[in-house]
C-alpha cells in the first residue's frame, strides 16, 4: 500500500464506515475492508479507476465532488478521506464543509506549496515550481489552489474546524525533528485528521 495510505489506516478504527474522495483505484478501502472489516464507498471520476475499484470489490460511485454530496445524509461516515485532491478542487472549502457534514471525522492530504523548494524556485528562476514531485507546468497543471499548511489551517480556524492530528512529511512521507519544528518550510505533504464544532470532544479509539 501507498506509503501516506500506511500512515492514514492507523488513523481509521476496526469496523468504522469510510467514504473515501477520488479513491483512485481503491487501495485504500480494499485494504481496510480485509485487515480492519471497514465498510463504505469509494467515489472516482475516472473510468479506469473505476473499473479497478470493481475489480477488487470496492463499492464505488463515479461523481465530481465539486459537485458536492448531497446524496450523503448527515453523519453517513465515521470517517470521510481525501487523498491529494484539495488543491485540484474549484471549492475546496465548500467540499471540506460537505466532509465534515458528511462524516464525524475527516483525513485530509495535500502537498504544501510553502515548502523550501517552492520558495527557492521561485525567488531563483522567476516561475512556478516544476518538479519530480509537482511534474506540471502553470498551463496544463490540476491544481488550482495553491496552498501551504499556514493556509489551511487559517481555513480550519475561520471554519471552526478542529484539527485533532497533523503530520508533515516529505515525498517519501518521512517526518523527523525537523519538519515537527519548522512543517510549513520543511514538509512536502501535509496529512491532516480534523473534526467539524459539533464533534470536537468526540474521540474515536484507534
Amino acid at each position: 500500500m501507498r506509503a501516506d495510505l500506511d500512515i492514514i489506516q492507523d488513523w481509521i478504527p476496526t469496523g468504522s464506515r469510510v467514504l473515501d474522495l477520488g479513491c483512485g483505484k481503491g487501495e485504500l478501502l480494499a485494504w481496510l475492508r480485509d485487515h480492519k472489516q471497514v465498510s463504505g464507498y469509494g467515489l472516482e471520476i475516472d473510468a479506469d479507476n473505476i473499473a479497478e475499484c470493481i475489480a477488487k470489490g470496492v463499492n464505488v460511485i463515479e461523481q465530481n465532488l465539486d459537485e458536492g454530496l448531497g446524496n450523503f445524509a448527515d453523519n453517513s461516515f465515521d470517517v470521510v478521506v481525501m487523498t491529494q485532491s484539495l488543491q485540484a478542487l474549484r471549492y475546496p472549502d465548500k467540499v471540506l464543509a460537505e466532509m465534515l457534514r458528511v462524516g464525524r471525522q475527516c483525513i485530509i492530504t495535500f502537498p504544501n506549496f510553502g515548502h523550501w523548494r517552492c520558495r527557492w524556485y521561485l525567488a531563483s528562476k522567476g516561475r512556478m515550481p516544476v518538479s519530480e514531485f509537482l511534474p506540471y507546468t502553470w498551463y496544463n497543471t490540476p491544481n488550482i489552489h495553491f496552498c501551504t499548511f499556514e493556509d489551511f489551517e487559517r481555513l480550519c480556524r475561520e471554519m471552526r474546524v478542529k484539527v485533532l492530528d497533523h503530520l508533515a512529511v516529505d515525498r517519501e512521507h518521512r517526518h523527523n525533528w525537523a519538519s515537527r519544528l519548522w512543517p510549513n518550510l520543511l514538509g512536502e505533504i501535509g496529512i491532516y485528521r480534523v473534526s467539524g464544532p459539533a464533534a470536537s470532544d468526540l474521540q474515536i479509539a484507534v
